[in-house]
């Protein structure tokens, strides 16, 4: 896109329609036509500024990226956001411009449009110079600005300050793809209603009945609309949002979405009981490994999972399967009754974990994709409903997802597995989950996961700085501040709990809640005796030196209890009702290959080091811009230019920097893992969005994984929002990025061994998947590929230039553990 033409044009533009509205015999009068003038003077002020800090972003953003084949990091989407504004404000002055004499023309309705994306774009302005103090303070190709101190804080207390109403009303969703911003404005609408009636009613049809009659007046009133969530995103608590995401679980909205999904034969909620079992070693398959169930903060509980597969296949209708069926489920259906054809086992098996901030939903909200994707693979899939936070916080939803995919392993008969292939695939936080969970299966020495696809996983979570994470001042669905709650439920630090929970519970919204809160009221009765089991085993572990050791067990859970390296200060924190925590800081030591990550050893330098070229490091010094020094401004900090202020909200929103160790913790944090924790995990197949906050998590991940040789694909796809999965069916963008997901599950699948002398690392290429309705945005997919193959389909390409590379650095890492 040639952003001078872009400027040229609003300058253009914007000189017309003010000369129209403020002089001349057809100027119309009233309070509106001074509004555009003022409008259109103050559009003009912010693009000159703009503009040459665009320019200069453009010469060099690239040497952010992965690498030159994937075009994306946060500094790129940052100016694709703003000259999409730029865009739409000259689409709207060239509508007025057309139509100002006619006598149809609503001439206050426009200077609102008007107005709203003036002040998105001088809230843009703000966001790009606080980019540029992060190009002055990181490294080159670096990210992410690693303290919490400092910038980081700055920016925390900015996103606070900053208004943000104008990004909720006119203006929402401006920068995605327009096929998908009906659906965000219905979403805004209905959490602004249900955010009027939430604390009015004590019963979920008052509350839906509630938020029904008053989302009317946010529908003809975008800047209430917009006021309202900004209120709501900045001040309501974490519980607010798991009951509103929640919605989705309630039996008329799971039963509509179920009727227009993909149908399958099998679809069961499976409970599982918390009891051992074991698994061979990799290493060793003559020693076992016990694999305990879960046991953090709530002591041990039924684990559940979801098993869905578009046929019915051997072993899934057996009496033990059954067994363990919960009523919440339909029944299976037989297409040929009592006597029902049964296929044969399928080889392959996708273990998935939902996303939800950890905090929220469960695979019932995720059935419409997983449905798709098992019919598509002609094969199971189980998704597991792992415990969420508050209630359950970190390591409760690792331990039981590393459960399942064990005891997957072990009862695969059952399954309609024959146990030969098996990936991980999750979504944000279930991203998170699946490449933790593999970490602590390489830690634990048991069978890896043939590979892993992470759809825009959080991988980073803790509060530092980076350029794709000022997004979150615009994203309707992903806001700092709420992201910031979910973050500090999952680690712990939530602080009413209790009270919260009986409130959400009361509203008979989400059974699951009600199952949450009935599982505090044992909470007291599972802990004592969790803790008489906990001491039993700890006794029962001290072997005599005189065993031989092949009568030696190793435990997943266990065995690491009696650790000379008890009690760090960081479990106080968050809990005193388990040792997990304890055994993920300090299993990794009785590990081979693996050094002990203490809680309060420094803190892994995930930033990537390499030579920088003094032209190049002199270009990016040459757009980034200093800190201010105590002289020029005697008040306290400032970040931004004397001559300019970004919009200020009237009530900022309630946010705190938590600096607790437990953030960085590497099963909580992978991006902050050690490289010889990251050493040896399967292949990962990224997929992230370009508009994503997240994004640069997947870029600076992947990365680190390429620079310790581990096999992994990095995929971007372009005008989509953060959860695209959740919105699958609602337009032919996002089922094209499913359907990205989708492949790269099917080749972790149907890779064959490599040749030994395959070692490079594959590249990416674009790929042009349709336009995204804005001129000069078109929505980009990038696939990887080489360059000999551009004649064949772009699918089967990257299919058949990966499997080789990919395959042989799995066998390679396998052998190194």
């Amino acid at each position: 896109m040639d952003s001078k033409a872009v400027f040229s044009a609003l300058y253009e533009m914007c000189e017309e329609n003010a000369m129209f509205f403020s002089g001349g015999p057809e100027r119309p009068t009233g309070d509106a036509a001074q509004r555009l003038v003022d409008t259109m003077v103050t559009i003009q002020e912010h693009a000159r500024s703009l503009e040459p800090v665009l320019a200069g972003f453009s010469s060099i953003y690239h040497h952010f990226d992965f690498d030159p084949h994937v075009h994306a990091n946060g500094y790129r989407s940052l100016v694709k956001v703003v000259r999409c504004c730029l865009l739409h404000i000259i689409q709207k002055g060239r509508y007025i411009a057309s139509n100002r004499r006619s006598i149809f023309f609503r001439m206050a309705h426009s200077a609102g449009e008007m107005e709203a994306y003036c002040s998105a774009l001088c809230q843009l302005r703000a966001l790009l110079y606080l980019a540029q103090r992060l190009l002055h303070d990181n490294s080159h190709g670096n990210l992410f600005f690693q303290e919490e101190s400092g910038l980081s804080e700055s920016f925390l207390q900015e996103y606070a300050s900053m208004h943000k109403a104008c990004f909720y009303g006119r203006c929402v969703g401006f920068q995605f793809t327009p096929a998908i911003r009906p659906s965000l404005q219905s979403i805004t609408i209905g959490l602004v209603a249900f955010g009027e009636n939430y604390k009015k009613h004590q019963s979920g049809i008052g509350v839906a009945a509630g938020s029904l009659f008053t989302s009317g007046k946010y529908a003809l009133d975008p800047e209430l609309r917009g006021q309202e969530y900004e209120r709501i995103t900045q001040n309501l608590d974490i519980h607010f949002w798991k009951t509103f995401w929640n919605i989705t679980e309630t039996e008329v909205l799971a039963g509509l979405v179920s009727m227009t999904s993909v149908q399958v034969k099998v679809n069961r909620a499976l409970s599982v009981s918390p009891e051992p079992f074991d698994l061979p070693m990799v290493s060793d398959p003559t020693r076992m490994v016990t694999i305990c169930p879960p046991a953090a903060h709530i002591g041990p509980a039924q684990i559940q999972m979801r098993l869905i597969s578009s046929e019915l296949r051997e072993g899934q209708d057996s009496e033990k399967l059954l067994a363990l069926c919960r009523s919440e489920g339909g029944p299976i259906s037989l297409s040929l009754g009592l006597k029902a054809k049964k296929c044969p086992p399928s080889p392959w098996l996708v273990v998935h974990y939902h996303g939800g901030g950890f905090v929220a939903q469960t695979s019932r909200s995720h059935e419409p994709y997983l449905k798709s994707w098992s019919q598509d693979l002609g094969a199971p899939l189980l998704s597991v409903d792992y415990s969420l936070a508050p209630e359950a916080p970190f390591p409760r939803a690792l331990e039981e997802c590393f459960y399942v995919y064990c005891w997957a392993i072990k009862n695969h008969n059952l399954l309609g597995w024959t146990g030969e292939r098996v990936c991980l695939a999750g979504d944000s936080a279930g991203g998170n989950l699946c490449i933790t969970v593999s970490m602590r299966a390489v830690a634990h020495g048991v069978r890896l996961p043939d590979g892993i696809m992470a759809a825009y996983p959080a991988i980073l979570l803790t509060m530092y700085a980076s350029p794709s994470r000022l997004l979150s001042l615009m994203d309707p669905l992903l806001p700092l501040s709420v992201l910031s709650r979910c973050l500090s439920a999952y680690a712990g630090m939530d602080t009413q709990v209790e009270k919260q929970v009986e409130k959400v519970s009361t509203l008979g919204l989400v059974r699951r809640d009600t199952a949450l809160l009935f599982k505090d009221l044992k909470q007291g009765a599972s802990n004592w005796i969790h803790s008489i089991l906990e001491s039993t085993r700890a006794s029962t572990l001290s072997l005599p030196a005189s065993l031989p050791a092949e009568t030696v067990r190793k435990s997943a859970s266990e065995g690491t209890l009696m650790s000379p390296d008890s009690d760090p200060p960081v479990l106080v924190e968050f809990s005193v009702k388990s040792h997990t925590c304890e055994v993920l800081m300090n299993h990794t030591a009785s590990t081979p290959g693996h050094s002990q990550p203490t809680v309060d050893s420094p803190t892994v330098n995930f930033l990537i080091s390499k030579e920088v070229d003094p032209t190049v490091r002199d270009t990016i010094s040459s757009v980034a811009i200093p800190p201010p020094s105590s002289e020029q401004n005697s008040e306290g900090p400032r970040e931004f230019p004397a001559s300019f202020e970004p919009l200020r909200s009237e009530q900022c929103a309630e946010m705190k920097m938590d600096s607790s160790p437990i953030f960085r913790n590497p099963y909580m944090s992978p991006l902050l893992a050690p490289d010889q924790m990251l050493r040896g995990l399967p292949p990962v197949h990224i997929v992230a969005c370009a508009l994503d906050p997240m994004l640069d998590d997947s870029v600076m991940f992947a990365k680190r994984l390429r620079n310790v040789e581990q096999p992994v694909t990095l995929c971007v796809v372009d005008d989509l929002p953060h959860g695209f999965l959740s919105l699958s069916q609602l337009s032919k963008e996002t089922r094209e990025a499913s359907n990205v997901c989708l492949e790269r599950i099917r080749e972790i699948f149907t890779s064959k061994d490599p040749p030994l002398e395959m070692r490079e690392h594959r590249k990416l290429e674009r790929t042009n998947h349709g336009a995204s309705g804005v001129k000069g945005d078109p929505a980009m997919l990038f696939e990887r590929s080489s360059k000999e193959e551009h004649g064949q389909d772009t699918v089967a390409r990257g299919v058949k230039l990966c499997n080789s590379v990919i395959l042989y650095l799995r066998t390679k890492a396998a052998i190194c553990i």
